[in-house]
Order: structure tokens, then C-alpha cells, then sequence
């Protein structure tokens, strides 16, 4: 085995774990991927997210959510980065599943296999939300007290994300909670990504860090932006607190995960979301280029 050091990056197939083994990579790193289903690499992603087969040095098919499939992802690695969550995520599975347990599941591996240092992305003001963030910050506990050193990222949210204003636009309204006046950072999967191998390379042996894009904007001024891009009549559609609050409450009898997904981004729309600024992409140049792709 040569000196470069190895990384296996989980949840490769996604946003911003694209991003990551692109700079990984970018550093000289060699780099494991561990998918589920590896041949997405191959396309670019929804969201101009670059293909990145061909930066892998390896593939490892495996499923989180079953521990079985990860026997040996980890040997011979240095560190383990994962940003697995529900988001992406299909099969009826819950948040305990996937988040906290799939992740547990990639820990247990990373501990047989001594790896050095484990990175994880969390979610930002976890400590305000902590029953929407409960599973992702219910094992950066167990992380903790695992004794392995550890990385924990926690952006306000991702330029992806933030592509739903589009599709609303081209639907001809746009919804924001309230006055539409609390504001955001969101951060672009690149600029996220150069923080999270930061965050690997850190000689502490743990750190956490708050981290949004350089821009902050108000989401009315985010769809307003969407309508622009597109050229289309603006229209946004301001939802009252109180009602908005009414129809999170119907999803719970009938699902605690669309629950739990609608209460999420009702409760980040209904507060201000602004970290610490870091890179340079802003999101009225990343609305231009997703608008020209139809």
C-alpha cells in the first residue's frame, strides 16, 4: 500500500457527495465511492452535479440501511465521509433507518477497519430543530462517543434545495410562509464540498462547523429570483403560519415521514437560516444556468 491517503466517500451518488470525491480527488486523495447503485456516477446529476466515474479509483456497491452489503468498505481506508440521509432516499424506509441507523451500520465499519477519521454532515441549527434533526444528531452522539476522531459539517441548506423554487415558478406560483422575509445562506455543492475536506484535513481530533453559501437572500427575494431567471410573471403566494402549521399536522396520522419531511422545511422557511459565509457561488448564477436547461 502506497503512503496517499484513502477516502471513502459515502453516499457518492448524491448532490453533494459528487462534489466531495471531485475534491477529494482534486487533493490527491484515492477514492473509494460506496453506492448503491454505482452506474449514476457515470451521468451528470440533476442539479449539474458532475459525473465522476472516472475520478473513483474503486466502487463499492453496498446499501447502507444493510450491513451485510458493507463488509469491507472500509479496509485500507484513512477516512470515511458520509452525507447518507432520507432526502435522496426511497424504499419506505424512515429517518431512524437511514440516518442514524445506516450510518451506525457505516461506523461499525470504520471502527473494525481503524480508519483515522470520520467526516459527517449534519444539519445546520440541529440544536433548534432537534426533533426534526433528532436522527442525524443522534449519531453524531454515537460518534462521539465512539472515541475515533470526527468531522461534523452542518450547511443551512444546499443549492439544490433551493431548485424547488424553480419548479414552482415554472408552475406559475410561487409559496413562501409568512411575510416571506426570513432569510437564508444556501451554499453550492462545491463550495459545501472544499468545507467538508477542510473539515477532514483538520488536525483536531474533532471539530463542527456552521457553514452557508456567501449570500443571503429572504425567500421572496429566492422566488422572485426563480420567476426572473425563467421570465415569467412573478406571482408569490404568501401562506399564513397558522395554516401552514394546520396541514404539517394532517400529514402525521397518515405519514410520520412526509411528517417529519413537510415539518422540516416549514420550520427552516419559518426562521431565519444564516451560517457563517464560505466560497463564491451565488445562487442567482447557478438559477441561470438550471433555467437554461429546461
Amino acid at each position: 500500500m502506497t503512503d496517499q491517503r484513502r477516502v471513502l466517500v459515502a453516499g457518492a451518488t448524491g448532490y453533494l457527495g459528487r462534489y466531495v470525491a471531485q475534491e477529494f480527488k482534486r487533493r490527491g486523495y484515492w477514492v473509494r465511492a460506496l453506492a448503491r447503485s454505482p452506474e449514476k456516477l457515470q451521468t451528470e446529476g440533476p442539479y449539474m452535479e458532475p459525473a465522476i466515474d472516472h475520478l473513483c479509483d474503486e466502487l463499492f456497491v453496498g446499501e447502507i440501511t444493510r450491513p451485510e452489503t458493507l463488509v469491507g468498505a472500509c479496509e485500507g481506508i484513512d477516512i470515511v465521509f458520509s452525507s447518507i440521509g432520507i432526502t435522496r432516499q426511497r424504499d419506505g424506509l424512515g429517518f431512524m433507518d437511514v440516518d442514524y441507523q445506516g450510518n451506525m451500520n457505516l461506523l461499525t465499519e470504520a471502527l473494525e477497519s481503524k480508519v483515522r477519521k470520520f467526516v459527517f454532515v449534519s444539519v445546520f441549527k440541529a440544536d433548534r430543530i432537534s426533533d426534526l434533526a433528532r436522527e442525524r444528531e443522534l449519531f453524531v452522539e454515537e460518534l462521539n462517543r465512539s472515541g475515533l476522531a470526527y468531522g461534523i459539517v452542518r450547511p443551512t441548506g444546499y443549492f439544490s434545495d433551493m431548485s424547488e423554487f424553480l419548479k414552482m415558478a415554472k408552475g406559475g406560483k410561487v409559496y413562501v410562509l409568512g411575510t416571506g422575509r426570513n432569510k437564508i445562506n444556501p451554499i453550492h455543492g462545491q463550495d459545501l464540498a472544499e468545507v467538508c475536506v477542510d473539515s477532514a484535513e483538520n488536525d483536531q481530533d474533532h471539530s463542527e462547523r456552521d457553514v452557508g453559501g456567501p449570500v443571503a437572500y429572504s425567500y421572496e427575494e429566492i422566488g422572485a429570483m426563480a420567476c426572473d431567471m425563467l421570465g415569467v410573471k412573478k406571482k408569490i403566494v404568501h401562506i399564513p403560519l397558522g395554516l401552514a402549521r394546520l396541514v404539517v399536522a394532517c400529514f402525521r396520522p397518515f405519514s410520520s415521514r412526509g411528517y417529519q419531511s413537510v415539518r422540516f422545511f416549514t420550520t427552516v422557511m419559518s426562521n431565519d437560516f444564516v451560517a457563517p459565509k464560505a466560497g463564491s457561488n451565488r445562487l442567482d448564477r447557478y438559477f441561470t444556468q438550471m433555467s437554461k436547461r429546461g
